[in-house]
């Protein structure tokens, strides 16, 4: 075993990679990432003294959300980028001790040894991985609740860095961040104390979507109802993926007036519904499929392809020189895009100009895509969801967000979405649609079967739906709404979602299309048996379910 991960839904034969990983994340990438968690832990110890000192913690707030982001699955393969984040980590970790030290505070003797390790050693760096990895916590109930919280964190520190990059910022999550972190690091910690700080995490994603929600809408306007463009021009083009909508709108305002046009691929399709960037006429619409089409996809685009964040596959050597990576993402051998400085703008002049050497998108499909159903423009159609729900022209809302990925076993979904009975709706964001949202599912009433709010982080709006249904209807309990729950998921930033909505308390979550290979039975059964979670099953079985 020369490594061991199981974050992610594809984790080998259902239990963990420990050879490579299905991803495509070598042995030693994976390794030196386990290490970059440690380091952070460290960081986090001391800044959760800071702030218990009413000290600043700006720098390890920024560099713990980073490191995270980092470690997500398929956003960084880039083992020069993970040790140079290492090296961060030391002198982040020594500024705050410092600041603590300058302050007076007293600091205790017997802190975790993430505090203090630190070699420039490559080859100890790699000695070190190979001791603090996962397997490294010998009780399995409780190795299953810290990676289950530590992916919690994961997702957290995906949607608090891109808040960030707005400048908006929340305190108490940070807070949580440190917090939860430091926990992980406790040998005497309790499950029953780890299963209540896992609770606390939803109710920090929740916080945490909420802040990148107000992030998003008044820097760019509350999505709206959009046919968004699936055909190309004769232009050359960028292609842009990812979450991150702040280098959206500093890659459209530099290509504007050069005739480079921009496509939106996977979960940057939302990006299409945002009034401040529908103004831009270079920006032509969406290229594509979900993030595990992209082999093909990319080829066929002919231009060059930037990675905001994660869901990068390693490239094929045909197209491997058209890839661009920025912010947490990362692969050895494409050009990496600097950060901005404080205050300033990324330069995306680079891709801009190897874009006016290619040749322009090859058509894959036409048509239009109907998307931009976030809470705000949903709100607006509240009375006549209402009156359809009341009629019984809308029997039942199906809740389908999270991730798609590369299984033949996730076709179940397009299969329950098609079976679905036609007094049905799906309520979607992420990358899940994908599987259905080209069907031709129609109607009822005007109302579209398939409503999409955008982004994994937007199934934030998704909860908020579904508690102002639940006070239009004066119920005491959101599970007695006409809502199912048929989620599926890949990596970590679907866990924060799962553990947001958990804090809601929503129940009866079906969570596909495997349950995560980092619960224990034991642990597992503690969400069956307090929550409702289940596994999918064949779509006949579980359709009756949901409609019994």
């Amino acid at each position: 075993m020369s490594m061991f991960c199981f974050q992610c839904q594809e984790a080998a034969k259902g239990t963990g990679c420990t050879i490579k990983g299905v991803c495509g994340k070598s042995d030693d990438v994976a390794n030196l990432q386990d290490l970059l968690v440690f380091v952070a832990k460290g960081v986090s110890t001391y800044a959760m003294i800071a702030g218990e000192n009413n000290l600043s913690t700006k720098e390890a707030d920024k560099f713990v959300m980073e490191a995270l982001f980092t470690t997500i699955t398929n956003a960084n393969f880039d083992r020069d980028a993970v040790i140079a984040k290492i090296r961060e980590g030391y002198a982040v970790r020594k500024i705050t001790r410092n600041r603590l030290e300058s302050n007076g505070v007293s600091i205790p003797a017997d802190l975790h040894s993430c505090t203090t390790w630190e070699s420039d050693s490559v080859e100890e760096m790699e000695q070190k991985a190979a001791l603090i990895g996962i397997l490294s916590i010998g009780n399995e109930d409780i190795r299953s609740l810290k990676e289950l919280l530590t992916y919690g964190l994961k997702g957290m520190a995906a949607y608090g860095e891109h808040a960030m990059n707005l400048n908006y910022f929340n305190d108490s999550i940070y807070a949580f961040l440190h917090k939860g972190m430091v926990a992980t690091t406790n040998n005497d910690i309790t499950a029953d104390e780890l299963v209540g700080l896992v609770l606390e995490c939803g109710k920090n994603g929740v916080d945490v979507m909420a802040l990148l929600d107000k992030a998003n809408t008044e820097t760019y306007g509350n999505p709206e109802i959009t046919e968004v463009n699936l055909g190309v021009r004769n232009n050359p083009a960028i292609l842009i993926s990812g979450h991150d909508l702040k280098d959206m709108e500093e890659l459209l305002e530099q290509t504007d007036g050069t005739g480079v046009d921009v496509y939106t691929h996977s979960e940057m399709l939302p990006a299409n519904y945002y009034p401040k960037f529908k103004k831009y006429e270079h920006f032509i619409g969406n290229y594509g499929n979900a993030w595990w089409k992209q082999k093909e996809e990319f080829e066929s685009f002919n231009g060059p392809v930037l990675f905001t964040t994660n869901c990068i596959v390693p490239p094929k050597e045909s197209y491997i020189d058209r890839i661009y990576t920025t912010g947490s993402s990362g692969f050895a051998g494409c050009t990496h895009i600097a950060d901005r400085k404080e205050g300033g703008k990324k330069d995306f002049s680079a891709i801009i100009e190897h874009a006016k050497r290619c040749a322009p998108p090859t058509e894959i499909e036409t048509g239009t895509l109907v998307g931009g159903f976030a809470h705000n423009q949903v709100m607006q159609l509240a009375d006549k969801v209402v009156d359809a729900v009341k009629s019984g022209a809308i029997r039942k809302f199906f809740v389908m967000a999270g991730c798609d990925g590369r299984m033949k076993s996730r076709d179940y979904y397009t299969e329950f979405a098609d079976n679905l009975p036609k007094d049905t709706v799906i309520l979607t964001a992420g990358c899940a649609k994908y599987r259905y949202n080209k069907l031709p599912l129609g109607d009822i009433g005007g109302i579209p079967r398939v409503l999409d709010a955008g982004q994994c982080n937007d199934s934030y709006s998704l909860a908020v739906i579904a508690l102002k249904l639940k006070e239009v209807f004066e119920l005491n309990d959101i599970n007695e709404l006409p809502i199912a729950y048929n989620i599926a998921w890949y990596e970590q930033k679907a866990v924060i979602v799962l553990l947001a909505l958990l804090s809601l308390g929503v129940k009866n979550i079906h969570l596909g299309p495997t349950l995560p290979a980092f619960l224990s039975p034991n642990v597992a059964n503690v969400l069956v048996e307090n929550f409702g979670i289940a596994g999918i099953g064949t779509v006949d079985e579980d359709m009756k379910i949901f409609l019994s």
